[in-house]
Parts: structure tokens; C-alpha cells; sequence
């Protein structure tokens, strides 16, 4: 059999490719049983090169075949451990490790490394018994002595870190567990216990990262799936719980806490993504409904009742219900305060009301929360043109009608406004003009409201008919677009009515 003066060196705690290569590098002992030695070497051969060339999977394979070759030589045991390693496989390199330490039990090389191992596995135990066994042989061996002081004091942080968690000094206990991981970064027990104070301190995103390698770290971790599952919901991520909850599942179909949590999270994930479908379909009440039943669904968690709010605030607001939308986007915002997207709704809302005030505030408003947001420049932009050409004449307010009033309801508003303010019912002069006035005013909104294309430009915050905004200018009465002449001889005036 071969010694250990044979290897050109031993597993350190570093776990790199260049490393496994050197020690692969080494050649097969003798022993061979139920294969030739030439099967073998031809194995370990192309295990080496691909090793080198980083191709694992198939280097293992090899591995496994010269293993299955010679079951008794304690260097291929030994080489198929460096492969598992160089994979990440800890705890697939362990039993290779104690199975070469076993056919020879002063195989040094071994030990160090399976007491690394078990270093940073957080066994602290079971360490220090392999670097005590490496320095009775090798009294003056640095890097096992190193390790074993590392051990002693993984030892007393893990004992401190308990007791300080058991005090409920939660904030000392996250400072403890720090080196504590630092030294045993493949414990799944210190993971849990720093996520349990992450979690108890109000910091969930902290704890889904501790716990998320725990899922690894043990073969049947369904306890850290289902605390996975339960923070990302509880943090509005249905989605991710849903994952997790899977994945609990998978490992006991039977876990009645699981398929709990799992019917809970799949059916309000199917009414919230089945509410967006909607949205994107512009189907605005259905995906109200829809809202309003993931609230049923889960009414205790806030951000799904906050959620819910703000896109029916949206909704609404596409459906121009109007008193309704503001009504909901204010509930929305006294929930949500910084959003910017409840802002813009609402904005959207004033603007239909014709509060253009309170559009430009909340569009400013908005834009502190989300300032590269295109939409709400623009949304911004539109709110203080409409602010600016309602102090000058606003073309709903003339007629008397909303913002979202028909073609039907502008024409039945302007006919009863174009009677009221006929000129010819004035007899005095002053009367006469200010009719005239009003009845130029009526007319041009009459026309405006009616075209649709008109009607887009003024929505948009710009004045159709204002003579800035016409290529040409001029003055008189370019642009009127009714059919008389109010300045005409003899002052009589001619009206037709367009009826379109």
C-alpha cells in the first residue's frame, strides 16, 4: 500500500481545483479487486484530466468506477473525496474521508481535511477529535493546531451565542452568531438561530437569507421551506412562498402545516394574478370583484389589503368613478403614503373632477417619490396646462357638464345654454354684448367637446382654439367655429345649429 509521503499534498482549507489537481496527480496503488489494474488506471486517468478541464460531472463518474474497481485502496477513496469537494458535495466527500481514514487510520491527510469539514459543519466535537489525532502524529503540524484553536473558540461563541439568545438579547446574539458563521459557514443550526433574532427584531429580509442555505445544509429541512413560505407571504411575495411551499411538499406530501399554508397562498396567488390578467385587459370592474375577493381571502395581512386598495383606486379611475376613485386612492395613499403610483391615480381622478389643483400637488408630489418616472413628468406637465387654461376659460365648466360626460350629454347641455343665451332674447345694448360673449363661449365649447380630436388636444392640456396654439396666429375671430356672424350690419344675428 502506499503512505502518505506519497501525496505532493494535502487537502487544505481551501477547497480549489488547483488543489485537486496536484493531489490527483498521484498514482494508484496497488490491490485492485475486480478489475484490472489497467481498468483502474485508466479511470483515475480520465478522472484527472477531466477534473482538470473542469468537467466534474464525468470526472466523478470515472471516480465511481475505479472506487467500484478497488474498494480497498484508501487513495482513490481518498481522490473521489476531492472531487465531491471541488462540487461543493461536503457532505457526499465525509463518508469517502472516513472511509480512507478507515483502511488507513494514520492517513494524516484525511483526518485534516475531514476535521475541516466538520469545522465548518459547526461539529466542533468531532473537529477537534480529528486535529488532536493529526498533532499525537504530528506534534508540530501548524495548520491542524491553528484549526484546533479555531474549534475551542466555535465552541465558546456557540455556548455565548445561546445564552444571549435565551436572555432575549437578540441584537448580541446576531453579533455572536456573526463569527460564528464566519467560522462554521455550513451549520444550518446557527443560520436558523440568527434568522429566529432577525425575525424577532422586525428584519424579515435578513432572516429569509439565513434560512434560504438551510434548505441545503439539511437532506429534510421542511421546518426552514415552510418558515420560507410564510415570510415571503406575509412580505406580499405569494409568488416565492408558493415556490417554497412546492418544495416542503416535495420532501412529505403528507405535512398537514405545509398543505395548509399551501392551499392558503394558491388560491389568493390564482385571485391576485387573475386580477392583473384582468387589468391588462382592461376589464376594470371584473378585477375589482377579483380584488375585493383576495381581501376575503386573506384579510389580516397588510400588504394585500394595501395592494387591493390601490388597484382599485386604478380602476376606478379608468372607469372615470369619479367621487369613488378619489374617495379610494385617498384610503389607498393614508395606507401607503409614499407611493407614487396611488399619487398618480388620484391625480388622474382630481383631473377628471377638474380640480386641477390638487392634480398638480399630487403629481408633485409623486415625482418626490419616483423622479425618473416618464409617466408622472408628463402626468405633471398635462395637470399644470389644464391648472393654467382653467383660469383662463374651461370648456367643461362653460357647458356645465363633467369630464366625462358623452357627446350626447355636451349637445343636450350646449342647446339648452345656446337658447338661454340667444342674443336676440336681449334688448339692451350691455346685455346685448355680454350675450354675445357668453354665446361665443358656448359655441366654442359646444364645437371643442364634440371633436373628438379637438377634445383630446384640450384633455391633454392644450387649448384648441387658443390663437398661441395656432399655427398662423392672428386675431379677429379666427378658429370660431360656429356658423354666424355677431358683428354684422344691422346687428341682427343668424344661428345654425349643428346638430352632429
Amino acid at each position: 500500500m502506499g503512505t502518505e509521503a506519497e501525496l505532493p499534498c494535502a487537502f487544505g482549507r481551501g477547497v480549489g481545483v488547483l488543489v485537486w489537481f496536484q493531489l490527483l496527480c498521484v498514482p494508484v496503488v496497488a490491490g485492485v479487486l475486480g478489475a484490472t489494474h489497467a481498468e483502474i488506471e485508466h479511470h483515475l486517468e480520465m478522472g484527472r484530466k477531466l477534473l482538470a478541464a473542469g468537467q466534474l460531472a464525468e470526472a466523478l463518474s470515472h471516480y465511481h468506477s475505479a472506487v467500484d474497481g478497488d474498494s480497498k485502496n484508501y487513495l482513490t477513496f481518498y481522490k473521489r473525496a476531492a472531487v465531491f469537494l471541488a462540487m461543493g458535495r461536503s457532505k457526499s466527500a465525509l463518508p469517502d474521508l472516513s472511509r480512507a481514514i478507515q483502511l488507513k487510520p494514520d492517513f494524516l491527510a484525511a483526518r485534516l481535511q475531514r476535521g475541516n469539514i466538520l469545522l465548518k459543519q459547526g461539529l466542533t466535537q468531532e473537529a477537534r477529535d480529528d486535529f488532536q489525532a493529526v498533532l499525537q502524529r504530528s506534534p508540530d503540524h501548524e495548520e491542524a493546531r491553528e484549526q484546533l484553536v479555531r474549534a475551542t473558540e466555535l465552541e465558546e461563541l456557540q455556548e455565548e451565542a445561546h445564552a444571549t439568545y435565551h436572555r432575549g438579547d437578540y441584537s448580541t446574539t446576531v453579533n455572536v452568531l456573526e463569527r460564528v458563521i464566519e467560522i462554521s459557514p455550513w451549520d444550518p443550526e446557527s443560520r436558523e438561530l440568527r434568522a429566529d433574532c432577525y425575525i424577532r427584531m422586525g428584519d424579515p429580509r435578513k432572516a429569509i437569507q439565513d434560512l434560504t442555505p438551510t434548505t441545503r445544509l439539511r437532506n429534510d429541512n421542511r421546518a426552514a421551506f415552510l418558515k420560507l413560505g410564510r415570510l415571503h407571504y406575509d412580505l406580499g411575495e405569494h409568488h416565492e412562498s408558493l415556490s417554497h411551499v412546492r418544495e416542503c411538499l416535495r420532501l412529505d406530501q403528507d405535512d398537514k402545516e405545509c398543505f395548509s399554508l399551501y392551499k392558503q397562498v394558491k388560491k389568493l396567488s390564482k385571485q391576485l394574478d387573475s386580477a392583473e390578467e384582468l387589468i391588462q385587459e382592461e376589464r376594470y370592474q371584473d378585477a375589482i370583484d377579483k380584488y375585493e375577493s383576495a381581501t376575503k381571502t386573506e384579510p389580516s395581512v397588510q400588504f394585500y389589503t394595501n395592494l387591493a386598495t390601490e388597484r382599485i383606486c386604478f380602476c376606478l379611475v379608468k372607469l372615470k368613478r369619479v367621487v369613488e376613485a378619489i374617495d379610494t386612492c385617498s384610503e389607498a395613499h393614508q395606507r401607503d403614503p409614499h407611493n407614487a403610483n396611488i399619487l398618480r391615480d388620484r391625480a388622474e381622478a382630481y383631473i377628471l373632477n377638474q380640480d386641477y389643483e390638487k392634480a398638480v400637488e399630487d403629481y408633485q408630489e409623486a415625482r418626490e417619490f419616483n423622479s425618473d418616472s416618464i409617466e408622472i413628468k408628463e402626468g405633471l406637465e398635462r395637470a399644470q396646462k389644464l391648472l393654467k387654461i382653467s383660469r383662463k376659460r374651461d370648456y367643461y365648466k362653460i357647458l356645465g357638464v363633467s369630464r366625462v360626460a358623452n357627446k350626447q350629454e355636451i349637445i343636450k347641455a350646449y342647446r339648452k345654454l345656446a337658447q338661454q343665451w340667444h342674443p336676440d332674447n336681449f334688448q339692451v345694448e350691455s346685455e346685448k354684448k355680454e350675450a354675445e360673449k357668453k354665446f361665443i363661449e358656448i359655441a366654442s365649447a359646444k364645437e371643442v367637446l364634440t371633436n373628438p380630436e379637438l377634445r383630446e388636444k384640450f384633455d391633454a392640456g392644450e387649448d384648441p382654439l387658443d390663437p398661441e396654439n395656432q399655427q398662423g396666429g392672428g386675431g379677429g375671430h379666427q378658429g370660431w367655429p360656429f356658423h354666424f356672424d355677431p358683428f354684422g350690419s344691422g346687428g341682427s344675428f343668424h344661428f345654425k345649429f349643428e346638430h352632429n
